[in-house]
């Protein structure tokens, strides 16, 4: 199979199955989804909806995290992945988007990454989901499971190279969304470890089924 092939098998079979597929992260305005992914950094998304509910009811917005403290934000997200870099991040986020920004998370890739805690992944999945702007967020899933699809190529051995060369093959409306189908596949069946293959469903199109399959 080609590569255009596989590609086209892949946003025929997701956005067939899986059409709305979004992030599973709970939020209801861009600043709390900000927060969120910040704070899902080497966490799952089940602990940071854990935390986050009495976070945004003490930090409704970015004024209310700025005129706080480091030790108190800790104190809600302690049970979160390095909570110490996070709660200094998060108000230094709060502080400068107050300051810099009129309190509104700001649209732009380099305007996101500014912001402290905010590397080029998050500020993807700023601009997809809250901006609808065709940007791929490359996790540790969409890494994994593009390459072992063969939608990427064994070169593109960074985050970088593999978020160009997927937006370079997928048409321009579903990279958002290629993103979340990416995800959602890696977390529940193309497991790092120990994929999935008997329960799925894509092996007819998958580079790391058919070598296996073969040897």
């Amino acid at each position: 199979m080609v590569k255009k092939e596989r590609f086209q098998a892949f946003v025929e079979h997701f956005s067939t199955r899986f059409p709305e597929a979004e992030t599973e992260l709970h939020y209801t305005n861009p600043f709390e989804l900000l927060v969120a992914v910040v704070l899902s950094a080497q966490c799952t998304d089940k602990r940071i909806n854990q935390v986050t509910p009495a976070l945004f009811k003490r930090f409704p917005d970015a004024k209310s995290l700025a005129e706080s403290n480091v030790e108190e934000i800790f104190s809600y997200i302690r049970s979160v992945s390095y909570p110490n870099n996070k709660a200094k991040h998060l108000l230094g986020l709060g502080q400068k988007i107050t300051d810099q920004f009129a309190g509104e998370v700001p649209e732009t890739m380099e305007d996101l990454q500014s912001l402290p805690g905010v590397g080029r992944k998050t500020a993807n999945v700023i601009a997809s989901v809250i901006y609808n702007q065709p940007a791929m967020a490359v996790d540790t899933h969409v890494f994994r499971v593009s390459q072992r699809l063969g939608l990427v190529p064994k070169t593109a051995n960074t985050p970088l190279k593999v978020e160009m060369a997927l937006i370079k093959n997928l048409p321009e409306e579903v990279i958002a969304t290629a993103h979340h189908w990416l995800i959602l596949h890696g977390r529940y069946v193309c497991l790092a470890r120990s994929p999935q293959c008997a329960k799925c469903d894509i092996t007819h199109f998958c580079a790391f089924f058919q070598k296996n399959n073969k040897a």
